[in-house]
């Protein structure tokens, strides 16, 4: 029994070019949409991560909270329930899927949202990671719709860091041989657990090692940690749906699209919507410096970092109670604001 639902985007054509036909956007929701169709909350989906991934922030007494609002948690392309390398059927499956952007995300996110709800205006757009830079996306694509937005652990623009960090996930996947340049029989495994290995080492601070954290997660050793917890994060995921969310996150500029033709500042300024972001303070590949300089260029945004030592995992999915408690509190501020 599946929990979500599908919406049919017809014939999608991508910002390089490409048409995905038949193309899908998988959803769920949670709450009751209201008379006047204000209490609208969308959630993006991050890296590799489903619906499932974002119901620890969803629940009674929590900001997000189904009794008093309606929330929309939809599945990015390219993460296996949406359309995505493992479900298109040829000629656009496995290796040909073609790239696509944070535009082309929030357009088909726009579309759901419009077509099939006839909602108007958005009380809150919130997301971690990658679901932090549709939020940005979301904010600057439809301003006058979007009335407040939290982006955490996540930018508006992929730095140079961050895309060559990206690099070293993909050469560690792609240098097994099993993974045939994409056209895989079964799953490359060897690629997979190497590509864990290098992400275990950016997704968690030093200090989160140092201080042994992995150990209040159940972990017995610190190979336990990387085996149990990592490996296996990753040998669930498709590597050719891995690699074509790392081509969107790469690529990931809310600039790059007919709007704003890359200016990056004139992006951020136009997103009026009231904003608090938040970095994690120990977060390796989405640094504190660079939200600050996007808030210092947003017309109505406060940064508010998470003083953690659980890196980029401060912000989910949902696994240090402390840091849950930090973005609940900051999201209830904003929707009461």
């Amino acid at each position: 029994m599946k929990d979500y639902q599908i919406f049919e985007l017809g014939d999608f054509v991508t910002q390089g070019g490409a048409t995905i036909r038949d193309a899908k956007l998988a959803y769920k929701t949670f709450g009751t949409l209201n008379e006047a169709k204000d209490n609208v909350i969308v959630y993006p989906t991050w890296y590799s991560g489903q619906h499932y991934d974002n119901e620890w922030l969803v629940g009674e007494g929590m900001a997000l909270d189904p009794e008093k609002y309606f929330i929309i948690i939809p599945n990015m392309l390219g993460n296996g329930l949406s359309s995505s390398p493992s479900n298109t059927p040829a000629p656009y499956d496995q290796a040909r899927f073609p790239g696509t952007t944070l535009y082309d995300n929030v357009s088909a996110q726009h579309r759901l949202v419009t077509e099939v709800f006839g909602i108007e205006k958005i009380a809150l757009v919130v997301g971690w990671s990658m679901g932090a830079q549709q939020t940005y996306q979301w904010g600057a694509q439809y301003p006058d719709m979007v009335e407040r937005i939290a982006p955490f652990c996540g930018s508006a623009k992929t730095s140079v860091h961050n895309f060559v960090f990206l690099e070293s996930v993909k050469a560690a996947l792609t240098a097994d041989v099993a993974f045939e340049h994409g056209w895989y029989e079964k799953p490359p495994t060897k690629g997979l657990r190497a590509m864990a290995r290098v992400y275990a080492g950016w997704g968690f601070s030093q200090p989160f090692y140092r201080q042994e954290l992995f150990r209040e997660l159940g972990y017995s050793s610190l190979e336990d940690f990387l085996v149990a917890f990592w490996e296996g994060f990753f040998l669930e995921r498709d590597a050719n749906n891995l690699l074509a969310m790392l081509w969107t996150w790469q690529n990931g500029d809310i600039s790059a699209n007919p709007i704003y033709n890359g200016d990056f500042e004139k992006a951020l300024g136009s997103i009026t919507a009231k904003a608090i972001v938040m970095p994690g303070a120990t977060d390796l590949y989405f640094p504190p410096e660079d939200n600050e300089y996007e808030v210092s260029n947003m017309p109505n945004a406060e940064f508010r970092p998470i003083p953690s030592v659980w890196g980029h995992f401060a912000g989910g999915p949902g696994l240090n109670p402390v840091d849950v408690t930090f973005i609940d509190d900051a999201l209830k501020e904003l929707l009461a604001s």
